[in-house]
């Protein structure tokens, strides 16, 4: 179709050839950076995140593939045919053409004429052999929620000359339905009445589409964030009010000469989605014995954090009760394994009695406590027992250590030291002896602790616990 000239709109002059050359270059450039960088997003859809990336990357590269072919159209001027590209260039052949895509139109208001393009027609779905739509007819193919919309838009161009820029959805005699861009403007006669209106019209369903994957995909991400920050606010305040708050030493038994100075510290993770299920834990026994524990349930979240909170009321009601660490295991283990979701565990039990200083304790699956006297420092010889949970015949055996007044007990989570493996974490906390043995209080020695391993990034939260015989 001829292009048309309104009175209040001079023609503008088309860009050179070779200045289109150049957007066309500089867009199938930016094409291509856009595609690489999305090739690197997972595409298994698992990760809100994820998917809401790669929605934003489809939509970069469709609205990229559609500056392409409007500049490619703008440089080559209307055709029958639309020019072929080179094969690293050319569009899916599933992918519709641009000329099946972008349409024109016009209408008569004299005549009462309509003029189609061939590409209209397939927009529309209509036989090219039928008669055009008039402006009072056109309104048929569309929805019903959008007719007033699109009448609005007619109307204001025809009595106030206002140009067109909208959209409407229509439905095609096959049933699909379509998304079409309306552009236009009037046509002004000499005296200035709208003689006639002719409008650009583009087919973007699958822009719309892209569109709208983008938003479902960020309304899942901003859902799946805020359930992750429910979550973690929900698992640090179980965790924070079933752990002990120590903010110092804290000496047992409350009657009497202290026994004990103990001191204790959860070490955070890194990422905020980490909580877990570790723990730490002092109870002074109605006998005037110190039930000392550790342990860390597998998992993360609230799951793990209430699982944590499971096992260790049950260890105290249990240590309460009188029963020795290596049945108190056995029972544990019994209980996890009954669980409606079951899952592992490790745990680190000791009963200390003051008369005798003599340490029992017992372990499912934890390392075992190291003992610093003296300058120097070891590892306990460790007792069987499997991890909580793995078995359900499982026994655990015990063992007994006579402390020393000045004796220094440290018992710790896995992955205390972020990165080691646990024989180099060993290693790295009995290299602490010397400074162990010259610390005056429980506190002063977890702070060593603490700077010697707390400082590197950690994917998983670790406890650890002093304890040091001052009697």
């Amino acid at each position: 179709m001829p292009p048309h000239l309104s009175a209040d709109h001079p023609a503008a002059q088309p860009p050179g050839r070779g200045a289109v050359d150049a957007l066309i270059t500089q867009t199938r450039r930016l094409k291509g950076d856009v595609d690489a960088v999305r090739r690197d997003v997972p595409g298994d859809g698992s990760d809100p995140e994820d998917r809401w990336q790669r929605a934003l990357y489809d939509l970069a590269l469709h609205q990229l593939n559609d500056l392409d072919e409007h500049l490619a159209q703008l440089r080559d001027g209307p055709e029958d045919e639309p020019p072929q590209a080179p094969p690293a260039q050319r569009p899916a052949p599933a992918r519709e053409s641009l000329l099946s895509r972008v349409g024109s139109a016009e209408w008569n208001l004299l005549s009462d004429e309509a003029s189609w393009s061939a590409e209209l027609y397939e927009i529309l779905g209509r036989d090219p052999a039928s008669a055009p739509l008039t402006l009072d007819e056109l309104p048929s193919l569309v929805l019903d929620v959008d007719r007033p919309r699109l009448t609005a838009m007619v109307t204001d161009c025809l009595v106030d000359a206002k140009r067109i820029d909208g959209e409407f959805r229509v439905v095609r005699p096959d049933g699909e339905t379509r998304t079409v861009h309306m552009m236009g403007e009037p046509v002004l006669d000499g005296d200035g009445s709208t003689a006639s209106m002719w409008a650009v019209l583009r087919d973007v369903s699958a822009l719309r589409r892209s569109q709208e994957a983008v938003s479902e995909t960020r309304d899942s991400l901003r859902h799946h964030r805020h359930r992750a920050q429910t979550e973690h606010r929900l698992a640090v305040e179980l965790q924070e009010a079933v752990l002990p708050p120590w903010r110092g030493s804290l000496r047992l038994p409350h009657q009497g000469p202290p026994a004990l100075h103990l001191a204790a510290r959860r070490l955070p993770p890194s990422s905020r989605a980490a909580i877990g299920g570790s723990w730490y834990d002092a109870l002074e026994l109605s006998d005037g014995e110190t039930l000392l524990s550790v342990g860390d349930l597998a998992g993360h979240g609230v799951a793990a954090t209430s699982g944590m909170a499971m096992l260790l009321g049950a260890l105290r009601g249990m240590a309460m009760t009188g029963t020795r660490p290596g049945p108190l295991m056995t029972w544990l283990n019994q209980l996890l394994d009954a669980t409606v979701q079951p899952a592992l565990g490790s745990a680190l039990c000791c009963r200390y009695r003051p008369d005798g200083r003599a340490l029992v304790w017992a372990r499912a699956g934890h390392p075992a406590p190291l003992l610093f006297r003296g300058g120097t420092g070891r590892r306990l010889d460790a007792p069987d027992g499997v991890l909580l949970g793995a078995t359900t015949t499982a026994s655990y055996g015990e063992a007994e250590e006579t402390l020393e007044a000045g004796d220094v007990l440290l018992l710790h989570t896995p992955g205390l030291v972020p990165g080691d493996a646990e024989e180099a974490s060993v290693r790295r906390l009995l290299d602490l002896a010397p400074r162990l043995g010259a610390a005056d209080t429980a506190q002063d020695c977890l702070r060593l602790v603490v700077e010697e391993c707390g400082g590197a990034a950690r994917e998983a939260e670790a406890c650890v616990l002093v304890a040091k015989v001052v009697a």
